[in-house]
This record gives C-alpha cells, structure tokens and sequence, in this order.
C-alpha cells in the first residue's frame, strides 16, 4: 500500500526537499503542497492523505489550529499528523499532541529519520523525536502544559471502562514501550498486546498511541519521574 504524505510549510524550498525525499520511496506518494493549515486541512481532504506532514508556525492557520481541524473532522479520521518543528520541546508541541498530532519531529532530522516517522505514523504509532523523551513531555503534560492545568482524572471517566489488563498496557504504551516490548515484560504475545491497545484506543476515543501516551498522564493515571 502506498503512503499518500502531504507537505504543509510556508517555505517553498523546504517543501521541494521533502518532496524529492518523500517521492525516493517506493511505498510513498506526494499528493499535494501546502503552505498554510488551512490548505493543509482542504487538502487533506481532497486527496485522501495518510500523513501530513506539518510545520508549526505558518501564517494565518498556523500548523497547531490545522492538527485540530484535522482531528476533530470525522472525515479524516484516517489522517495522522507529524509535526515538524525548529524546536525540539515547547509549549507549541505539547499542544500539538493534544491537539491529535501522531508525533513530532525536528527539522534537523537525518532523511531516515523522517522516513521512519511517515511510515510509524501511518501504522498508528506515536512518534517522538529522540530529542524530545517521552519523560520529558510526560512532565510537561503532568505539570499542565501549555494551560496551566494539572492531571484531572474526572476529565477521563472512561478509563474506568478499561480492563485491569488494558490500563496496565496503557502504563507500558505511556512508558514509550512497542508492543513487542510489552509482550516480553507482560509474558503475552505480541498480537495480545495490540488487541489490547486497540480496545483501549476505542474506549477512550484515542486516535493512535500518541494520544494515548497524553490521556496517560493527563488523567494522572501515569506520574512521570522528576529525577
């Protein structure tokens, strides 16, 4: 199956390297430029995109407000979205993954590296650049974020929904842990684990694993270590 990416950034030049990267791979397809969220979203739409890939600061819709049109649209529900960023960890990111973004990544990323994004965020997997931890936007989550606001479990009742054996996958999905990792310490396999975290994923209306990671800690369900 081909990887139908959209590039969204108000440079031009940036827009054509990734292309020509983008377009290098056998399994991916640009299907469309953006240099603005609010054709980001149009375009998302019009062309069936897989993954967007997305700066954060672009005039007018900016690639924050884009991420949440994005995700709160029913019709693109099959969209993830990949950050692509300056800065590695801010407040911008942090809304961003609460927005619905699949992950971030920095713009100084090796062309793999990139790659590799398009293609987790495509299979459902949270990204986080190796820069940006996952210990250390867990903290910024706990401590409230960009808002202000602390962990407010009542904001997550449907965790109650979820099996003993569901939020104890949720604690290993939030610790940054593949499902094969997961199944090793947990003594499953592989395929029970992501069944697992599928049934967690609908229960909680999570998107994909990112969003998880954010209703782990926001629900206070998971603390992070301040160490």
């Amino acid at each position: 199956m081909t990887i139908r990416v959209l590039l969204a950034d108000d440079q031009a030049l940036l827009r054509s390297a990734f292309r020509v990267l983008v377009e290098s791979e056998p399994d991916m397809a640009v299907v469309g430029e953006a240099s603005d969220g609010a054709e980001a979203v149009r375009l998302a739409k019009e062309e069936k995109a897989d993954v967007v890939l997305m700066d954060i600061r672009m005039p007018g819709t900016d690639g924050l407000a884009a991420t949440r049109l994005i995700s709160a649209d029913p019709a693109l529900a099959q969209v993830r979205v990949v950050i692509l960023t300056t800065f590695e960890v801010d407040d911008y990111v942090v809304r961003a993954l609460r927005a619905g973004a699949s992950g971030f990544l920095g713009k100084g990323s090796e062309p793999e590296e990139l790659l590799n994004a398009i293609r987790l965020a495509a299979g459902g997997e949270a990204l986080l650049s190796p820069a940006a931890t996952k210990g250390l936007i867990a903290r910024f989550l706990a401590q409230g974020g960009a808002d202000g606001a602390g962990p407010d479990p009542e904001r997550f009742g449907n965790l109650d929904a979820l099996t003993s054996r569901e939020r104890e996958v949720l604690v290993q999905v939030a610790a940054g842990l593949s499902n094969d990792e997961i199944a090793e310490r947990l003594e499953v396999s592989p395929l029970t684990v992501k069944t697992h975290v599928n049934r967690a994923m609908a229960k909680l209306g999570a998107r994909d694993r990112a969003q998880l990671v954010v209703i782990a800690y926001e629900s206070g369900l998971v603390r992070p270590r301040m160490d």
